[in-house]
């Protein structure tokens, strides 16, 4: 099992425009850096269903750094790693999409096509639901849901015990 590893989450204002993002860092199984940031999603908009979700508003972004402004905070932390996110496939091509709206090249961050997703290491171990929630919840793991730090740290908090 690996215990070197970085878990991810991100937050969207609309379909895939970010508008947080929560990344921890893992070394020998231990907690070494937290990174969150509030991200300005373009021309601030936001599907009010996302808001219902994790409650961040327009009133929260209209004076944060927009993706690109952040994005080298964010290639400091995940260039080279190997990455975990609970809904894998959701996170990856958030930020993929994201990256591609500023023209920046996937391929800058040296990482792999296809990350871990602990949702699908829990369905496999038989857990039902295997939301993030669930699983934190079975195994007395805190969690805000919907904060972007606080879904990483759990995240990456159940890959650790999986």
């Amino acid at each position: 099992m690996k215990t070197s590893f970085t878990a991810i989450d991100f937050e969207t204002a609309t379909r895939h425009h970010i508008c947080s993002v929560g990344i921890v860092t893992f070394e020998n199984g231990e907690i070494i850096d937290e990174y969150h940031a509030l991200i300005k999603p373009p021309n601030n908009e936001y599907n009010w269903h996302n808001i219902q979700v994790h409650g961040i508003t327009q009133r929260h972004t209209q004076n944060v750094p927009s993706f690109n402004e952040i994005y080298p905070e964010i290639k400091k932390r995940i260039h080279g790693k190997t990455l975990v996110a609970h809904n894998e496939s959701f996170d990856r091509n958030v930020l993929t999409k994201t990256m591609r709206d500023y023209s920046i090249e996937y391929s800058d961050l040296n990482i792999s096509e296809k990350w871990v997703c602990t949702m699908k290491i829990y369905k496999a171990k038989g857990y039902k639901p295997a939301n993030l929630n669930a699983c934190c919840q079975k195994n007395n793991i805190q969690l805000e849901h919907h904060q972007a730090l606080s879904d990483a740290r759990a995240c990456g908090k159940l890959f650790l015990i999986a």
